[in-house]
């Protein structure tokens, strides 16, 4: 079993607080030999996924928590996103039709879609009314 490293922040459902997390992304993301856009790419994905526990799950209220964790082995880059907020179907998620919403100039929507592209492998769970988002990166 190879060896487990992991690091955690907890912050307020803000996005005041995104800027935060994004240093803690890229604190560890570059330690472990990821380029510059490949550590922009995992920050960005984090981003959308504390944005969307900000907005659909506690409807921006900031007295609420997002517990972030990141955990490596020799091989993966392990992040997850634990909040006690609205669940998730992610089986009622459709990729959005990019160039129909750019021509409507629709915004937003593109969270999972992104996560999706950037991340390697994407779970979500909920259990115990704690929603947790796993998002794996291989180093």
């Amino acid at each position: 079993m190879p060896k487990v490293d992991s690091h955690s922040i907890r912050i307020p459902a803000s996005t005041e607080e995104l800027s935060r997390v994004r240093e803690f992304i890229a604190d560890f993301a570059g330690q472990f030999g990821f380029t510059v856009q490949q550590t922009h790419e995992i920050q960005m994905a984090v981003d959308e996924a504390c944005t969307n526990v900000i907005k659909h799950a506690y409807n921006y209220d900031e007295t609420r928590e997002i517990e972030l964790s990141i955990s490596y082995t020799s091989s993966n880059l392990i992040i997850k996103i634990v909040d006690q907020g609205k669940s998730f179907d992610p089986a009622v998620y459709t990729t959005p039709d990019l160039e129909e919403r750019i021509k409507k100039r629709q915004r937003g929507g593109f969270g999972i879609y992104l996560m999706r592209s950037f991340m390697d492998e994407v779970e979500y769970s909920n259990e115990k009314g704690y929603n947790e988002l796993r998002m794996m990166r291989k180093i």
